[in-house]
C-alpha cells in the first residue's frame, strides 16, 4: 500500500496508474491496481513484487509504502446497565439525534433486520452524501441509509458480527428479543433515533487493511458524524504503518471520532496486547454487566455448578459422566480440554480464564477451576455419576463491572507515556441482531439460525461507547472529536482495582493498563465540566516527540509537516497522564503538563485532590492547586509532578487527579510503571 502527499490540481488515479506503469513496465493496470483512495486522503493499494515495492518506495513524493495485512473482528441490559433507560426514561434530542450517522466498518449488516427497520423514520439528513451499493437484493431504507462493499460479497452480513455491532450502537428498540429465550427482553442500541451507513471491509475469509483504509476514506467523505470499528491486528504497530491509525486520523482532522476495540487476548492476559494505541482514537476495553448467564450443572448428589450459553433443554433428566472417554454415546463428557463429542448428550468442560458465557452447538457448560475439580472428584468417588445440564438462565451479578479476562492490555508500546485502553464498557454476554446466514455457535456445526444472538469481546464493547458518544454528541453538536473524548473519560466510574480473575496459573490484576480511566458513564459525559481538548496541530507535536520523521509524519497527517521544538508525548493534553520510569532509577521524579478548558459554569472555581491507589507510593503535587474561572471556554493551565522510588515492576504505581467545584468531579488517571513491567 502507498500512500502520496495530497496535491491541488491532481487527478489522484490517473498518477497511481503512471506510478505502476513506470515500476512494472506494463501498459494495463488490470489486476495490479487494487483500490486508489482519493476521497478524503491521497494512496492507493496495489500488487507488486517485493522488488517492485523497493521502486515505489524510492520514487520522488511517496511518503510510504507497507504491506496489506489482514485484520481479525474483536469479538439488551447492559445499555440500563449504564443509564440510558428505555424511551421517556432518559433524556434524550431526537431531532439531532435522528441527524446523527454513525459509520460501521465490520463485517457488513442484515438489512431486514427489526433492528434497521425505518418505521417513523424521516429522509436521509440532507448531510448524507453517501449511497447504497450493498449488492444483489441489498435495499437500504431511512434508518440504514448507506451501504458500501470492499470484499465482492456484497454488504449483507454472512458473518453476524457486523450486525450485531451496528444494533448495539444504534438499533431500534425491539421487544421480546432473546437467543431461545434467553436474556429475554427489548434489545435496543444506544441511540436508537440515530442512522447508520454500513461499510464492509471483512469478507467470510479475512478483513484486509487495504479495505479498511478504503472505507475510512469514503465514509469521511459520505459525511458521517462518528466512526465505530471493532477490528484489528495481532500486534500494535507503529502509527505510520496502520491503516485504522491513518485512516481515524483524518477522521479526527475532519472532526469525526473514530471509537475503536481494544483487542482480545486469545489466552490468559498477556502485557502490551493492545492494538489500539493512537491518541486521536478513543479506545475501549470490556468488562460485564449486571447481567450474567449462568448454565448449572446438578449432580448426581444434589450439588449445582456451572456456566454457558445453552439453550438445549435435557429437562433434568440425569445421564451418566464419564471423565476423558471418547465412548461418550448417551453420556455427558467432563474434559479438561474442548473437543469434539457429537456421540456425546452433553460437555461438560474446565474453564481457566474466559469466565464468559459462550455459544455452543451441543448442550455443555463451563466450570472454573474449583467447580471443575468438584466434578471430578466426583466422578473418580462414586460408583455410578450422573448429572445434567440445565439451560441457561439470568442471574444478578454484584460484582460489576469488572474486566473481562479477554480484553487486550497495556502497557502502549508504541507511545510507551500514553495510557490505553481508554475506557472500559459492556463487552460481556451481549444480546444483540445477529445475522441468520451465520451459526450461533463460535465452534463445531450448528444448524440453527437466529435473528438475535449473545457475543463476547472488545468488539461488543466498541460500539457502546460509540453509541455513548452519538448520545453526547446529540445535545452538545458542535462539541469536538477531543472535548468528546475526554467528557467521556473524565466522569467514568472508577473500576474496582482489588478484583482478580483466578486462574489455574495465575493471580491477574486488572489494573489501569485493562481499565484505562474507567467505566463509561453516559449521563455524567453529557456535562463533564472541564475538558482537555486537541487538535491536529498538537497530535502532530506529539508523533514529533516520537521522532517521526517529516516524512513518515507527512504519511499520516496527508500533508508536508516539519516539526519545531522539542514536545513530550507525556505532555500530550490527554485525558490521562502516564510515564514509563527507566528501571536503573530507584527515584524518579515526571512533571505532566496539562490546560483544561471550562465547559461548566461562569465564576466557577475548582480545587485538586490526588487519591492514590492500590497502596501507591507515589507523591504527587499539582501546581496551581485551585483553578478559577470567569467564563465558559475560558482555559487554564497547571502542571502534575509526580515522584517515587523502587517501583513495583510487576504492578503499575497509578492515582487519580480530582477536580471539583462541587458539582463537577472531573478525574484523570495518572499511570508510572518501569520500563521492564510485567504482569505478575
Amino acid at each position: 500500500m502507498g500512500s502520496l502527499p495530497s496535491q491541488l490540481e491532481y487527478t489522484p488515479t490517473s498518477h497511481h496508474m503512471s506510478i505502476l506503469q513506470e515500476v512494472t513496465g506494463e501498459s494495463s493496470m488490470e489486476g495490479l491496481l487494487v483500490r486508489s483512495y482519493k476521497r478524503s486522503f491521497n494512496g492507493f493499494a496495489a500488487r507488486l513484487t517485493e522488488s517492485e515495492r523497493q521502486r515505489v518506495a524510492e520514487m520522488e513524493g511517496v511518503v510510504s509504502v507497507f504491506p496489506n495485512k489482514k485484520l481479525q473482528l474483536q469479538t439488551t441490559a447492559s445499555w440500563d446497565f449504564m443509564g440510558l433507560k428505555e424511551g421517556t426514561n432518559t433524556k434524550r434530542n431526537l431531532a439531532i439525534e435522528s441527524d446523527t450517522i454513525i459509520g460501521m466498518i465490520d463485517t457488513g449488516i442484515w438489512p431486514e433486520s427489526e433492528s434497521f427497520s425505518d418505521k417513523g423514520f424521516g429522509p436521509p439528513p440532507k448531510k448524507w452524501k453517501g449511497v447504497c451499493s450493498g449488492g444483489k437484493n441489498f435495499t437500504c431504507n431511512n434508518k440504514l441509509i448507506g451501504a458500501r462493499d470492499y470484499t465482492s460479497e456484497g454488504v449483507r452480513d454472512r458473518d453476524g458480527h457486523g450486525t450485531h455491532t451496528a444494533s448495539t450502537a444504534a438499533g431500534n428498540a425491539v421487544a421480546n428479543t432473546s437467543f431461545f429465550g434467553i436474556g429475554n427482553g427489548t434489545a435496543r442500541g444506544g441511540v436508537p433515533a440515530s442512522r447508520i451507513a454500513a461499510y464492509k471491509v471483512c469478507s467470510e475469509t479475512e478483513c484486509t487493511s487495504a479495505s479498511v483504509l478504503a472505507a475510512f476514506d469514503d465514509a469521511i467523505a459520505d459525511g458521517v458524524d462518528l466512526i465505530s470499528i471493532s477490528i484489528g491486528g495481532r500486534y500494535p504497530n507503529r502509527y505510520e504503518n496502520d491503516t485504522i491509525s491513518i485512516g481515524a486520523f483524518h477522521a479526527m482532522a475532519k472532526g469525526i471520532l473514530t471509537v475503536h476495540a481494544a483487542g482480545n487476548s486469545p489466552t490468559l492476559p498477556t502485557p502490551a496486547r493492545i492494538v489500539s494505541v493512537a491518541p486521536w482514537i478513543l479506545t475501549v476495553g470490556a468488562s460485564n454487566t449486571n447481567r450474567e448467564f449462568i448454565t448449572k450443572v446438578v449432580l448426581g448428589n444434589g450439588k449445582t455448578l456451572g456456566r454457558s450459553v445453552n439453550a438445549f433443554d435435557l429437562k433434568g433428566k440425569m445421564y451418566p459422566l464419564v471423565f476423558e472417554d471418547y465412548l461418550t454415546k448417551g453420556k455427558i463428557l467432563v474434559s479438561r480440554y474442548p473437543f469434539s463429542a457429537e456421540a456425546a448428550v452433553a460437555s461438560i468442560f474446565r474453564d481457566d480464564y474466559e469466565y464468559y458465557a459462550d455459544v455452543s452447538s451441543t448442550p455443555f457448560s463451563l466450570l472454573p477451576p474449583d467447580e471443575f475439580d468438584s466434578l471430578v472428584s466426583y466422578i473418580n468417588c462414586t460408583k455410578s455419576p450422573q448429572g445434567s445440564v440445565l439451560k441457561t438462565e439470568s442471574i444478578f451479578n454484584q460484582t460489576a463491572p469488572t474486566i473481562a479476562s479477554f480484553s487486550a492490555r497495556g502497557p502502549n508500546t508504541i507511545a510507551v507515556d500514553l495510557l490505553k485502553p481508554d475506557v472500559t464498557a459492556p463487552g460481556v454476554e451481549i444480546l444483540a441482531a445477529y445475522s441468520p446466514l451465520s451459526q450461533p455457535a463460535s465452534e463445531g456445526i450448528d444448524k440453527r439460525r437466529v435473528n438475535y444472538s449473545v457475543l463476547s469481546g472488545t468488539s461488543m464493547a466498541c460500539p457502546h461507547v460509540a453509541g455513548v458518544a452519538a448520545y453526547i454528541k446529540t445535545f452538545h453538536p458542535e462539541w469536538s472529536p477531543s472535548v468528546i473524548q475526554s467528557a467521556i473519560m473524565t466522569t467514568t466510574w472508577p473500576m474496582n482495582a482489588n478484583t482478580t480473575v483466578l486462574t489455574s496459573t495465575d493471580v491477574l490484576a486488572p489494573t489501569e493498563f485493562a481499565s484505562g480511566a474507567g467505566h463509561v458513564d453516559p449521563i455524567a459525559a453529557l456535562n463533564p465540566g472541564l475538558v482537555y481538548e486537541l487538535t491536529k496541530s498538537d497530535h502532530i507535536a506529539f508523533l514529533c516527540g516520537l521522532n517521526y520523521t517529516s516524512k513518515t509524519l507527512q504519511l499520516i497527517a496527508g500533508e508536508a509537516v516539519t516539526c519545531s521544538g522539542e514536545t513530550l508525548p507525556r505532555n500530550l493534553n490527554y485525558p490521562s497522564m502516564s510515564a514509563q520510569i527507566s528501571k536503573t532509577n530507584s527515584s524518579f521524579t515526571v512533571t505532566f503538563k496539562r490546560t483544561v478548558t471550562n465547559l461548566g459554569t461562569p465564576n466557577s472555581t475548582y480545587k485538586s485532590k490526588i487519591v492514590l491507589n492500590r497502596g501507591s507510593k507515589l507523591s504527587a503535587k499539582v501546581s496551581p492547586s485551585v483553578l478559577s474561572f470567569k467564563r465558559v471556554n475560558e482555559k487554564q493551565s497547571f502542571t502534575v509532578t509526580v515522584s517515587g522510588n523502587n517501583l513495583n515492576r510487576k504492578q503499575p504505581s497509578s492515582a487519580n487527579l480530582m477536580w471539583s467545584d462541587g458539582t463537577h468531579n472531573v478525574r484523570s488517571v495518572i499511570v508510572v510503571y518501569t520500563d521492564d513491567y510485567r504482569s505478575p
